[in-house]
């Protein structure tokens, strides 16, 4: 009897076993709702690795070190036979045609992806989307175009102890209001430049901004559609419990496994974001100083967290 009874419960042990393994090897691995996710970390280390190697690369090259550089307009010398590279000239087509207009090439990567993969075809996600672009697109705009006068951007040079030289000369000759209102573009089109202070690279900040986002809202939802990597994000509900991302989720893991991942949409995205990656590396080792290529990028992982959050 005692036998017959030991072996029942050595039988219901294993069952439970067995049953129990399938879902201990499919559970979802949680992060913390305020903290980036390990695949996060993974993503956003690749802004400072690339700017410590451009930084790098800038001080060990023979031809840029010995470069003319000129401090002032935060650039090496811009004619062909003295610049070290064809993308250290601002007049090169992709600063030209993609940097100048990037956060227009950002915006038609983002709403081609939402609106064409599969794995975005319900109207409250795109919506829920549309809407972490309006909050990215204004912390954008804010920091490099406008905000509430000058941009952020050139008030933190204002604030360095920077200056437009045409509105200085104007002070000389009893002008002294010029100077408060000149914003970098309006000085550059005064025949003016920026002289002192820091001049915050504004390309680093829209390169990292548009990259992180669009890894984000492009890399999930992949990610998820086709099952290639079982790693969820914990949320705070309503009644403060914390939960996996997967219960508002409208989509099951692995959904489209057996279709194609990206799609033209997530093709189109990668492009847009293997370009911006590259001209941030160019920007790293041929243009703005260390200290404010740091600033930037500093600025730009708050505010991808607080978008997150």
């Amino acid at each position: 009897m005692v036998t017959t009874r030991r072996a029942a419960r050595a039988a219901s042990e294993a069952n439970d076993t067995v049953m129990d393994s399938p879902s201990r090897s499919t559970s979802t691995p949680r992060s913390s709702p305020f903290l980036p996710t390990p695949l996060e970390r993974a993503g956003l280390v690749l802004f400072p690795a690339l700017l410590i190697f451009g930084t790098i690369f800038s001080i060990i090259s023979p031809q840029t070190r010995a470069a003319p550089y000129d401090p002032i307009a935060q650039s090496h010398f811009q004619d062909p036979s003295v610049s070290p590279s064809y993308f250290a000239r601002k007049s090169n087509i992709f600063n030209v045609l993609f940097v100048k207009r990037g956060w227009a090439w950002i915006t038609v990567a983002f709403f081609v992806f939402i609106f064409s993969h599969p794995s975005t075809t319900d109207t409250g996600r795109r919506v829920r989307a549309s809407l972490r672009w309006v909050a990215v697109t204004t912390m954008w705009f804010l920091v490099t175009q406008w905000c509430f006068g000058p941009a952020l951007i050139d008030r933190g040079f204002r604030w360095t102890g920077g200056r437009c030289e045409l509105a200085r000369r104007e002070v000389e000759f009893g002008s002294d209001t010029v100077g408060d209102k000149l914003t970098a573009v309006a000085c550059k089109a005064a025949g003016g430049k920026w002289k002192g202070g820091h001049d915050i690279s504004g390309h680093v900040f829209l390169l990292t901004l548009g990259t992180a986002f669009l890894m984000q809202e492009v890399g999930w939802a992949v990610l998820r559609w086709s099952g290639k990597r079982n790693e969820e994000r914990c949320v705070v509900m309503t009644d403060g419990a914390l939960k996996s991302a997967n219960v508002e989720s409208d989509t099951s893991l692995g959904e489209g496994s057996e279709r194609p991942a990206l799609g033209l949409g997530g093709k189109f995205a990668v492009g847009v974001m293997g370009l911006s990656a590259w001209m941030l590396l160019m920007t790293a080792i041929y243009f703005h100083t260390w200290f404010e290529k740091v600033i930037k990028a500093r600025a730009v992982f708050q505010g991808v967290n607080a978008n997150d959050s």
